[in-house]
């Protein structure tokens, strides 16, 4: 590929991300603060560099998978000035609707492009290649970013204009957190009453209240062998991720005027539970209702 890539974030996501399109051939300047990641980037045969303005003043597409909102907003004032013009800036953060808008205005007003393209999939999925892009931008620019994104993804969707992708993701991910949940209270609900987890699986994975959580992400060890809850609910997708999601989506609940009490519910459940399992998978939520049950059931 003649095209040179600078990527921003070398994390658990950011860093198989990149190492995907180096096996498709392209050249990519990599930037990460964490030694560790650098070190993984090297290995992955990136050419890892010394700051963020130099990863992106040699390179044609910039692609960006950073913690918050804020940070991507400092990031693009301190490397916008030095990109080369016409410069296509992916941001596949997971960030507020307001704060992707905001980056792309920044983008566009230094003579550049934009578009966001948070992601779905977990770590598993930035290995395998098989993400899925919700994006955000121009029809142009989308355009101009698909051969990348098919790359690292098995699905990419162009949802509207300026942070539009970002919505897709938030909702996304609210429903995801609201079915954990309910899965979670289902499964204790089934051990109090004598239903043992196989046979929950069995009825429920071809009932009416199937879902992805369930079938693809059990929260009890056995059904699905690859769930996290079969590794002591190493993550997989962090509790502290699901919280920040949540969080994202009861900010927008409320901006937006909309009755959102469960999503509202889910995200204040979360954010309990962060405080003390935030490493931990978020699918481990049974095991804090399993824990709260037990608790009320003693003092009844």
């Amino acid at each position: 590929m003649t095209e040179k890539v600078g990527f921003l974030g070398l994390g658990h996501m950011g860093g198989p991300m990149a190492a995907n399109l180096i096996k498709a051939g392209y050249e990519v300047l990599a930037f990460d603060p964490v030694p560790a990641a650098q070190e993984q980037a090297r290995r992955d045969g990136a050419t890892v560099v010394a700051t963020a303005v130099e990863a992106v003043a040699a390179a044609d597409i910039v692609l960006t998978m950073l913690p918050s909102g804020r940070i991507v907003l400092d990031v693009y004032r301190e490397v916008l000035p030095s990109a080369k013009p016409g410069t296509l800036f992916i941001d596949s953060s997971t960030i507020d609707v307001a704060d992707a808008v905001a980056a792309a205005e920044l983008a566009v007003a230094q003579g550049h492009r934009a578009v966001d393209a948070p992601v779905s999939g977990g770590v598993g999925g930035a290995v395998a290649g098989t993400l899925t892009f919700m994006v955000g931008g121009p029809e142009a620019d989308f355009a101009d970013a698909l051969p990348l994104l098919e790359i690292m993804g098995g699905k990419v969707v162009h949802c509207g204009g300026a942070g539009v992708g970002q919505a897709a993701k938030i909702c996304n991910n609210m429903l995801l957190g609201i079915s954990m949940i309910g899965l979670s209270e289902a499964l204790v609900l089934g051990e109090k009453l004598g239903l043992t987890h196989d046979k929950f699986y069995d009825v429920v994975s071809t009932a009416s209240g199937q879902s992805w959580a369930l079938t693809s992400y059990c929260p009890v060890p056995g059904p699905v062998p690859a769930s996290p809850a079969n590794n002591d609910y190493q993550p997989g997708f962090a509790t502290a991720l699901m919280n920040k999601d949540l969080g994202l989506a009861a900010n927008a609940l409320r901006t937006n005027g909309v009755d959102g009490r469960i999503g509202l519910l889910a995200a204040e459940i979360y954010s309990r539970f962060n405080q003390d399992e935030a490493g931990k998978d978020f699918s481990a939520i049974v095991t804090d209702i399993r824990k709260r049950s037990e608790s009320e059931g003693e003092s009844a």
